[in-house]
């Protein structure tokens, strides 16, 4: 049985440094802390539908743009 799972990536980390937006700045538009920010950019954290549309929002692009599907690498 694939006990692999999708999670959401962030494709698009040069929407930060494109902007010259730091994790704090991109979290204090989102609501967020930078903490989580950081967490999304690393794959730790698949944010929330709402969260994801509002960061697809601040970037003025396609959601499908900004996130992808990882599969996880966890072998069962």
């Amino acid at each position: 049985m694939d006990q692999r799972r999708d999670r959401s990536g962030l494709a698009c980390k040069t929407c930060l440094t494109g902007r010259n937006w730091s994790q704090s700045d991109l979290a204090a538009r989102l609501g967020v802390s930078r903490q989580t920010v950081n967490a999304i950019e690393t794959e730790r954290y698949d944010p929330s539908l709402p969260l994801a549309f509002k960061v697809a929002r601040v970037f003025k692009r396609p959601i499908e743009e900004i996130f992808f599907a990882v599969p996880d690498s966890t072998r069962g």
